[in-house]
Order: C-alpha cells, then structure tokens, then sequence
C-alpha cells in the first residue's frame, strides 16, 4: 500500500498492546517491535511480543528493552492484563529469541538509518527516553512520537496520573521537553474507542486463529472493566495511537503545551495540558481529543480480519 507509515511500535504487550500489534501489521510498516517493562515484567512483555509476532507470521524483528522505570520502582498492571499479560490466552512458546538485547541501540541504529521513521510508544516511555539521551538529535530525525499516555482528563492510576506516564513519568518528561514533534493519545481520547462483546463476536466469526485470539482479548476486557463507569466494553487504547499515525483523518488533535508532574504528592505522572488560550505556552506537543470511533473500530476490526498469516 502506498503511503504507509513506517514505525517502531514500542510496547509492554498487554492485551490492547496485542490488538495494537495486529492494526500495527495491518495498516503500517513495522521496522521493528521493542518491548518495555510495564503492564507486566520485561520478560513476559519481550515474550508476549514474539509470540504476537509468531501468530501473525510477520518477519519484524523484536528487540528486549528496559527492564525497569529510570528512577522509580517497577510498577505493572496484572490485575488488568493478566500474570504474564495476554489475559487468559495460551500462544505457543516463541519460536526464536529476541533479534537483540538492546532495544535503545535498535531504535538509534534505526531512525540514523532512516529519516522519518514514526515512534509509537504505547507503553511506558523507558525505552524512548534512553534512546534520546544516547542520541538527542533522533528528535529532529524522527516524523514523530505519538504515544499511548497521558490525557487532558485524569487518569486511571490515580486520579491524575495514566499508567503509562505514572509508571515511568521522570522518562516521560524527559520525552515531551526532547523537542520531538510529539503527538499525546490519552485517556481522554481512546475511551471513546470501545469494543464490546459484538466486536468480540464478529472477531469469531473471521474464522482463523488471530480472530479467534482478538476475540478472547476483548471478552478479557471487558470481564476486568464490566465494573466500570461504561460496563460492557473496554477501550482500545493502544491501537488508537497506531490509528493516529496510519489514518490521522480518525483523530482531531490540537497543538498544546504539556508538562508532565513528576514531584506531586498527588499528581506524579500528570500531563498538564495548557488550555489558557492565547496566555498558553508555546505548544510542544499535539494533544488528541476527538476520534471517529466508529471508523477506527472498523479499521481496528478490518486489520484483525486481514491480518497477516491468516
């Protein structure tokens, strides 16, 4: 297809980061995977990478990151994702090892190599905050950093902070004062994008195995948020980063200036968004808040059903 974005998904596969990968594959280039500590411990997020990249028979290579935040403890999110990440669902053990240990190498080796590459962090920003301080000048190379974090609402950790930026937020501020053309899909956008137990069904009826996969990760969901506000489904976080870089027609972003909070006693790992108007500070970052919901389920649905290996 022409015109498709090239990117570095960098991940803590996770059950949305696993729907990410498959949209991923889908609608972009992959140039490669990197996995980050996160939803779950770095070697169950690098193993979660390779057997996504197994189910769906890609030749991306799959790079292991940082195993824990640059300052702060290891925080995860099992109760979300599951022990090991993928929910209740058993994939095979990975075919090969990860291409390498270095995941900040990767990413460094990769965008010098290549002007214009698109960084898609959807998790914990460890591994891009690493990779510009070994090369600061990857913020002038890269097309962008469009990241799962964040939002202009609140937050599910704590009533300010989203896990992403709360689980790393000392990399999280190093990335948004980098310079980078930088585009922030937070909460605030991607619980407008939400799957619920009809898209697990026409996921099934696909009739291949990455359907039947997708299926089993958007019943697990919406099982661990039926007690939420929106009972009945679960947003599709991740995959809406992937959507603002391979169709940026489905997400309305504005310029802004975001800071993120890392001292707060209640607010660590906030992103305040400036929304004074004309006494605002100059923006360094776009700030999503608006998507096409249904257009990005279907891209989201189509990318499942078309995806690569079935």
């Amino acid at each position: 297809m022409a015109g498709r974005p090239r990117i570095i998904l960098d991940c803590d596969p996770g059950v949305d980061d696993a729907i990410a990968i498959i949209t991923a594959a889908r609608w972009t280039d992959l140039v490669a995977i990197t996995s980050v500590s996160g939803n779950v411990g770095i070697e169950h997020t690098t193993a979660n990478a390779l057997r996504m990249r197994d189910l769906l028979d890609i030749d991306v290579p799959v790079h292991r990151g940082a195993e824990r935040p640059l300052v702060a403890e290891p925080f995860h999110a099992r109760h979300v994702h599951g022990m090991t990440g993928l929910a209740d669902v058993e994939l095979p053990v990975p075919d090969l090892e990860p291409d390498s240990h270095d995941a900040v190498a990767a990413i460094v080796d990769a965008t010098r190599a290549e002007e214009g590459l698109h960084l898609v962090p959807v998790g914990p920003l460890t591994n891009i905050a690493l990779a510009l301080r070994a090369d600061p000048a990857i913020s002038r190379r890269v097309a962008s950093i469009t990241l799962m974090g964040g939002g202009a609402t609140g937050g599910n950790v704590t009533a300010a902070a989203e896990f992403n930026i709360y689980a790393d937020a000392e990399a999280a501020d190093e990335v948004f004062r980098s310079g980078a053309p930088i585009t922030m899909v937070g909460l605030n956008l991607t619980h407008q994008v939400r799957m619920d137990a009809g898209h697990a069904d026409t996921c099934r009826g696909f009739g291949h195995r990455v359907g039947d996969v997708a299926a089993k990760l958007v019943d697990y969901n919406i099982s661990v948020h039926r007690g939420g506000g929106r009972p009945g489904s679960g947003a599709m976080h991740d995959p809406c980063a992937v959507l603002a870089v391979s169709h940026p027609e489905v997400i309305r972003s504005e310029p802004r200036h975001v800071v993120v909070e890392v001292d707060g006693a209640h607010t660590r790992g906030q992103t305040l968004v400036d929304e004074r108007g004309r006494m605002s500070v100059e923006p360094n970052c776009r700030v999503a808040y608006e998507a096409d919901a249904g257009r990005a389920l279907e891209l989201i649905l189509q990318a499942i059903r078309e995806a690569p290996g079935v």
